[in-house]
């Protein structure tokens, strides 16, 4: 009987050590306010993705109040220097709209036309910090698979950066997957 206690003590071990090195689950905002939260953000940095490989440059996301969801429409500028743009809808996900505000701050987006957004084809958009102020907002998903830094401005203040940096790390995302995403000539912005 002793040699159970000998093999159980390294599997005790390998279980502690994997529950330590896993985050805690991601936790959006407890509430957004919808009339402040729309309008134009600059995107100043992202974890880079598949679908919006062909950004460069110059993206940017305009939010505004509809009454199905929230018109997304994301612009950027290509390799080529032209303008890509995208139309999407965004809506509450596990979450709700109570007046202007949302609860908790969950929404899932789908950029498919509007006659194909039956499909069950929706991502996670969920804002993480929002600055007190509402100059800068960071948009992530619960597996911290994508992450994107928005901005009212085309640049990051350095002392904003590193605040958001800190508080990133600080909810377990990988901050090597970090890229600063650059504003040469801004995409105009949808009206």
């Amino acid at each position: 009987m002793k040699l159970l206690p000998t093999l159980l003590s390294p599997l005790v071990f390998v279980a502690a050590s994997l529950a330590a090195a896993q985050p805690a689950p991601l936790s959006a905002l407890p509430s957004l306010d919808m009339p402040g939260y729309m309008g134009t953000w600059y995107q100043v940095a992202w974890f880079p993705n598949r679908f919006q490989k062909q950004c460069v440059s110059d993206t940017v996301a305009s939010y505004r109040r509809m009454p199905e969801g929230v018109e997304v429409i994301n612009r950027c500028r290509n390799a080529e220097g032209r303008i890509d743009s995208v139309t999407g809808l965004a809506r509450p996900a596990g979450s709700e709209i109570r007046g202007d505000t949302l609860q908790p701050a969950q929404l899932e987006v789908s950029f498919l036309p509007r006659l194909l957004r039956w499909l069950p084809i929706w991502g996670s958009y969920w804002v993480i910090q929002l600055a007190e102020d509402g100059r800068y907002a960071v948009v992530s998903e619960p597996k911290r698979k994508y992450l994107w830094v928005l901005s009212r401005a085309p640049s990051l203040a350095p002392a904003d950066e590193s605040a958001i940096r800190s508080r990133l790390a600080q909810q377990g995302f990988d901050l090597a997957r970090w890229q600063t995403h650059t504003h040469t000539t801004p995409a105009e912005a949808p009206r």
